[in-house]
């Protein structure tokens, strides 16, 4: 098997501050998670932005900017930023930082879908900001755009125009159909890293099955032509994700997937995350992948061809 890429998703925009006081907000809180998780053994770093003053999910170039120079000055990991920001957001908005930053990655959603978050304001008892609960609440009537004029104008702005290359956020089976669809287009070339994502109320369950049959229908489509990795939301993270690793594929952690680092037990950081997945891995037998072998493992372009 190849070496396994670590990839970690810092901070998010699905949870709210009053779910955990680890969740990284400031500047400072996300560069430092950030550096951290690399050291760790993160090779790729998933990063959203949150205006510091009340923990909301931002689009904000300058939110972004006050910790992307830093991470990519502190660490050689592979900075990957969200074209996906929040549902709540346009498409023009969750762009603005990556046309700014041109990564050597970004993340791309395939599909239009729900993205229910509102079962987890039942959970919570006190509140640190007034916009919180309404932000889960109101889930229950959201729609997460993802048109195929949008993808393709993503793999226009951020493929064609600034070299990027994309983790491809695949929530259900049809994600991975349309994805074939950009493929024949020529609007995305090999080789594909596609994201297989479990556990988002909305898409495809988090069941051991649903993994094997996206890697039986990605095998289909896809052939020798990409990898996968696998994300899994709250305490199905370590479990899919070790499948993962066990079936040849690449692992995803972070607080923005997962608050928890055992049962009932918050992660103080998204460093632990990484330390914990890494630990399992490596006793599997996988070797951790550097930010350098992932780069040539994915074709990018190189941290020197950012403008970050």
């Amino acid at each position: 098997m190849s070496k396994i890429i670590i990839t970690c998703a810092v901070t998010g925009s699905i949870h709210t501050p009053s779910m955990s006081p680890y969740l990284p907000v400031t500047a400072d809180e996300i560069t430092q998670n950030a550096v951290d998780a690399a050291a760790a053994g993160a090779a790729i770093l998933h990063l959203h932005a949150r205006d510091p003053l009340d923990g909301r999910p931002s689009s904000a170039p300058e939110h972004f900017m006050a910790f992307l120079p830093r991470i990519k000055q502190a660490t050689d990991a592979v900075i990957n930023i969200s074209t996906g920001g929040s549902a709540t957001m346009t498409l023009d908005q969750r762009l603005a930082a990556p046309k700014l930053a041109a990564p050597e990655m970004c993340s791309l959603n395939m599909g239009t879908m729900n993205f229910a978050l509102y079962p987890a304001a039942d959970r919570i008892t006190e509140w640190k900001f007034d916009w919180e609960k309404p932000f889960l609440e109101n889930s229950d009537d959201l729609v997460f755009k993802n048109t195929p004029r949008d993808m393709a104008h993503v793999m226009e702005q951020m493929g064609a125009q600034r070299g990027a290359r994309f983790e491809f956020e695949c929530y259900d089976v049809s994600h991975l159909y349309m994805l074939r669809h950009f493929v024949d287009r020529g609007l995305v070339q090999a080789p594909l890293f596609i994201q297989f994502v479990f556990g988002v109320l909305g898409g495809i369950g988090p069941d051991p099955e649903n993994l094997t049959h996206m890697k039986l229908i990605a095998d289909k489509l896809f052939g020798q032509d990409y990898t996968f990795s696998v994300l899994a939301a709250g305490r199905h993270q370590i479990p899919l994700i070790t499948m993962s690793a066990i079936m040849g594929g690449h692992v995803r952690v972070g607080l923005e997937d997962n608050l928890m680092i055992s049962r009932g037990v918050l992660a103080k950081s998204n460093a632990d995350q990484v330390a914990k997945i890494r630990r399992i891995v490596e006793e599997l037998g996988r070797e951790v992948a550097t930010p350098t072998e992932a780069r040539a493992m994915l074709h990018l372009k190189g941290a020197d061809r950012t403008t970050m």
